[in-house]
């Protein structure tokens, strides 16, 4: 089984909120205490972060649910309960969130990046919240709120200086062997080469001169052989050609030998048209286009070839190789900009927004609305007035009569069904949860 998985579905689900508590002051020689129930704590957030120390979506094939823990109840005498923890889900760099519609939530790019995945839900405020001249005796509190739970989609796009690019079976696998500690499997029939390598390459700095590093390191990552039709997706081409994507340099290796599939230069031209095809801006990127396996190849196609050959088996010609790599690496990271810090994609909804169903009835759009409603129990004649004031506040009852809500109208509110009265009066119906 393959131990490196580039996409994947994962599942989280901030923790809920616990409940506030209903309560009174009970204590000797004290008449009528008042309420002392605390709030419940807030439930723990998902945050997805980008670790350099992770290698790939291995660790959600199997196990996709990620939840944070919940907030835990308030108690009497004022005691709050605890939030509960934040769930931390370490994913490599370069991945990238989508929704199930396929839009970008998030792109997770530099080490610490980090995008929050699931909100948890609020604790419920206990009795003792909501004590005031009118109500010296609140038989009520809020329950807590429910933490968000959603499906992603995540895609790995691999985060290296460069990456090899070439027909099955040219030597990819065999030059990334030679020049880093990568132990990719080789062998002498196509598409050995399943799944991306990364190896580290570590060049020495041939000076000691002050300020100057002892070493210079770059990645290189071995991309599947590409066929013709890849960038419609034949021979899995997408999920191969995606790694390319952040590659700083492109290093094209052209089979010389007369095994090859084809001429040279028709190689060159296929493989370039590929990348094209997928993304025409990777055209623009610094690339070598580099002649492999020059060992077996016949004297004449060797003279004809305009560019730098190699035999990684022998070794000949890999020094140059990655001394022209190193230049383009330089030249590249001389040129990107300073990171900026991580944009979270995903805007957050503000206000109240009335909508409408196929059925006619009007739908209250926004959180703090649902919330309203969700928290309070509307059983308790107490905490519908309550749910009724903030309705009011937010402003839902203007924004429906704009809306053209007309007495005896049905009205969604979250999870709630409501008849609209235009002097301010809601009864509430039971909700099916099977409309």
């Amino acid at each position: 089984m393959s131990n490196f998985v580039d996409e994947c579905g994962l599942n989280v689900r901030g923790g809920d909120g616990g409940a506030g508590c209903v309560s009174f002051r009970r204590e000797a020689h004290v008449a009528r205490g008042g309420p002392d129930g605390g709030d419940g704590g807030s439930g723990g957030d998902v945050w997805l972060v980008a670790d350099r120390n992770v290698a790939s979506l291995i660790a959600f094939r199997d196990h996709p649910h990620r939840r944070a823990t919940s907030g835990t109840h308030g108690s009497g005498q004022k005691r709050h309960g605890s939030s509960g923890d934040d769930l931390v889900v370490a994913v490599p760099e370069g991945t990238t969130v989508r929704d199930q519609d396929g839009g970008v939530l998030a792109d997770l790019v530099h080490h610490g990046d980090r995008w929050l995945g699931a909100a948890g839900g609020r604790g419920g405020k206990g009795n003792a919240r909501f004590l005031s001249n009118q109500r010296r005796a609140p038989g009520f509190a809020e329950q807590g709120e429910y933490g968000e739970e959603r499906w992603v989609r995540l895609e790995l796009r691999l985060m290296a200086d460069v990456a090899l690019v070439g027909f099955p079976n040219v030597g990819k696998s065999t030059l990334i062997s030679v020049i880093s500690a990568a132990k990719p499997k080789i062998a002498d029939y196509p598409f050995t080469t399943l799944e991306p390598n990364l190896g580290v390459v570590r060049l020495d700095d041939g000076g000691s001169g002050a300020g100057r590093a002892p070493r210079f390191e770059m990645v290189v990552a071995d991309i599947p052989g590409l066929i013709e039709g890849a960038a419609e997706g034949r021979g899995l081409g997408h999920q191969f050609l995606r790694h390319v994507e952040r590659a700083r340099v492109l290093a094209v290796l052209i089979d010389l030998s007369p095994l090859a599939l084809a001429a040279p230069e028709e190689q060159s031209a296929t493989l370039l048209a590929e990348l094209a095809g997928y993304r025409p801006e990777l055209l623009d990127r610094p690339r070598v286009v580099v002649g492999s396996r020059a060992d077996l190849a016949e004297p004449e196609v060797l003279a004809a070839f305009d560019g730098p050959t190699i035999c990684a088996v022998t070794g000949d010609g890999v020094p140059q190789l990655l001394g022209e790599l190193r230049r383009l690496v330089e030249q590249s990271r001389d040129a990107e900009p300073e990171p900026d810090s991580f944009v979270t994609l995903r805007p957050a909804p503000e206000g109240v927004t009335i909508g409408r169903r196929d059925d006619g009835s009007f739908e209250v759009q926004g959180r703090e609305a649902a919330r309203a409603v969700a928290l309070s129990d509307l059983t308790n004649v107490e905490a519908l007035d309550v749910a009724r004031e903030r309705l009011a506040r937010l402003g839902v009852d203007r924004a429906l009569a704009r809306a053209g809500a007309r007495n005896g109208d049905v009205v969604h509110i979250g999870s709630m069904t409501f008849d609209y009265e235009s002097d301010d009066h809601l009864e509430v119906q039971p909700f099916d949860e099977a409309e």
